[in-house]
């Protein structure tokens, strides 16, 4: 995971739109387009907390072909 910016690494991994990934997990668009380009920083926490959902929630994670 890119420590720079890791919201927006596991977002990529999902393959999903800020939109989508925002809705998905009750995250307003705004707040992601925020953590995205560093004006606010996402806490360590919730950077966890969101890689084990997508980690674990299948309807988070992208399907391979």
């Amino acid at each position: 995971m890119d420590e720079t910016n890791p919201i927006r690494t596991i977002r990529a991994e999902t393959g999903m739109s800020q939109v989508a990934f925002g809705a998905a997990l009750h995250i307003p668009r705004r707040t992601l387009e925020d953590w995205e380009a560093g004006a606010r920083s996402c806490p360590a926490y919730v950077v966890e907390l969101i890689a084990f959902r997508v980690q674990h929630d299948d309807s988070l994670r992208k399907e391979k072909k």
